[in-house]
């Protein structure tokens, strides 16, 4: 079996492939594996620009399991935090969202006894969604599951019937506006960091409701050291990684994928051929819009295009810190004026999430020493006005061709860039005086840095979204189809662009589409904990109010 891409999706597919007895190669154009799931180093500091939950890092649902499976988490601290997010008014105020419901209705109530029913409401719909949270399925897809094992999935959510429909069938935009405080109406929007308008109140109690059940912390490590826990479970399982290889087509015989084409020129083949790189460029052009029904094209070639259908990209500012900040809050979404949000290129919605990453993952800094990591939604479109050179560009560096190496973008490019980051960082100077005397190192990253190290669609880093058109007709394509092509044999899609979501449902894909292989080929599928490593422990971290 061949994988193209080393991400969580394509780790998790070789990982399950040779569970189930297939000799599996996965082919990584980056130097490293993990994909969007990553990090860096500047001097002594690493910048992890990724993880900032991870659902399943604690017991009790099928999510967890599967990162046992993979290896993900043994060895490791899970650190946990008592508030889910802060997010501050543009008059000061702070809403804390804390994931106890109790805390979060007294606290709510205190800033607003004027929505007192409102908020009664909410916490007590929070509660109920914390009682079913282990019922969600994640191991099988629902295509591959018995009539019997459908019926027992939906006899475990039968009682909550009622508060799925209410929680689907209203957007937390629409939902917000039903507070009279104006900080409320603001806050609710913001509770999972960013602002997701096509979301319905559904995910936010799905998020709440991991982080109350101690399974939506943070793992040791952060995201590189997620992704290279992953890679030593594949690899102690017989897999093959090879880096520096950029697949540039798929090979097909007699509408039968057999292998890919790299860069270079290489040709290898294998009896199954697995995508869990960006879903556009493997089917538009590594397969070069072959195999595309009506309805795949229509999504591939239409909605696609169309406002919302993917999740955006990141404006990131990294701040590496030579003084400690041990009371600052771990995660705070600030919610801007218009002043500040003009000066932010390609902004989405007037908000800045704000992290002193350092208490999330103290082992990523030297002691004493912090990291700021502050991010808003960005499309890419703003930023390619800017940009004057290639978005990748493929170099022979030391006798090796290299595809991430820096590209050169043009004097507007950078002084947009320069001009994110000294915002940011006068921003922040305002909050917490002297931080920019203590500034050690420095970085800025945009949707274009997205698409020159995993070649992203738009720099997105989620893929499709769910609960539009575009999410929605691809999990239809999924059960009709499953995570394959019609007229195409022996080739699958893996990763987040055959689900939604975020690194859990990527680690999950892995595992499902390697059940479709083995239905295919007539195989029982079979899966195991990783036990090279002790379990991994548990720890609270109380966020300080104020």
């Amino acid at each position: 079996m061949i994988v193209i891409g080393g991400g969580l999706g394509g780790l998790s597919t070789g990982a399950y492939a040779q569970m189930n007895g297939y000799r599996s190669r996965v082919f990584e154009m980056h130097e490293i594996p993990g994909g969007c799931c990553t990090g860096w180093g500047r001097g002594e500091f690493t910048f992890d620009c990724c993880v900032s939950w991870l659902l399943g890092n604690g017991p009790g649902n099928e999510m967890h399991r599967i990162w046992l499976e993979l290896g993900a988490l043994q060895g490791k601290e899970m650190r946990h935090f008592d508030v889910f997010n802060i997010v501050r008014g543009k008059d000061g105020r702070a809403v804390y969202f804390y994931c106890d419901p109790d805390r979060l209705e007294a606290h709510l109530l205190s800033l607003s006894p004027a929505d007192a029913r409102l908020i009664r409401s909410f916490c007590a719909g929070l509660r109920k969604f914390i009682t079913c949270l282990p019922s969600y399925p994640f191991l099988k897809p629902v295509p591959l599951m018995s009539r019997r094992e459908r019926w027992r999935m939906l006899a475990g959510f039968l009682p909550y019937t009622n508060l799925f429909r209410t929680s689907m069938s209203v957007l937390m935009t629409d939902y917000s506006t039903r507070f009279k405080d104006p900080l409320l109406r603001e806050a609710f929007n913001y509770i999972l960091l960013e602002k997701h308008p096509n979301f319905p109140v559904l995910p936010f109690y799905f998020q709440m409701a991991a982080q109350a059940h101690r399974s939506a912390g943070v793992p040791e490590g952060g995201s590189l050291g997620l992704a290279r826990s992953i890679e030593e479970r594949y690899l102690r399982l017989g897999g093959e990684i090879t880096y520096n290889a950029k697949v540039e087509e798929i090979l097909v015989e007699n509408d039968r994928a057999v292998g890919v084409r790299l860069s270079d020129g290489q040709e290898h083949f294998a009896d199954i051929v697995v995508s869990a790189c960006d879903g556009p460029e493997t089917l538009l052009k590594l397969l070069d819009g072959r195999y595309l029904d009506a309805d795949y094209s229509r999504l591939y070639r239409k909605t696609i295009q169309e406002p919302g259908m993917v999740f955006p990209g990141y404006v990131s500012v990294f701040l590496g810190l030579r003084r400690p900040y041990p009371l600052a809050d771990p995660t705070t979404t600030h919610l801007l004026d218009d002043s500040m949000r003009s000066r932010l290129t390609g902004i989405r919605h007037p908000s800045l999430n704000v992290q002193f990453r350092s208490r999330l993952f103290p082992e990523l800094c030297p002691e004493n020493t912090s990291i700021v990591y502050a991010t808003y939604f960005s499309d890419a479109a703003p930023w390619r006005e800017l940009s004057e050179g290639p978005e990748q560009s493929s170099r022979i560096r030391r006798g090796a061709e290299l595809h991430t190496l820096p590209v050169r973008r043009g004097k507007a490019y950078v002084l947009a860039k320069r001009r994110v980051r000294d915002t940011v960082i006068s921003f922040l100077e305002e909050r917490h005086p002297g931080l920019r005397e203590s500034i050690a190192v420095r970085d800025t990253c945009t949707p274009l840095t997205q698409i020159r190290y995993t070649g992203s669609y738009e720099g997105t880093v989620l893929g499709w979204q769910p609960f539009v058109e575009g999410g929605e007709t691809m999990e239809e394509l999924v059960k009709k189809n499953g995570p394959a092509l019609p007229g195409l044999k022996n080739f699958y899609l893996s990763g987040v662009w055959a689900t939604t979501g975020g690194l859990i449902r990527a680690a999950a894909a892995g595992r499902q589409v390697v059940q479709f292989i083995c239905r295919d080929d007539g195989v029982d599928f079979t899966a195991s904990e990783d036990t090279s490593a002790p379990p991994p422990t548990h720890v609270v971290i109380p966020v300080t109010t104020g």
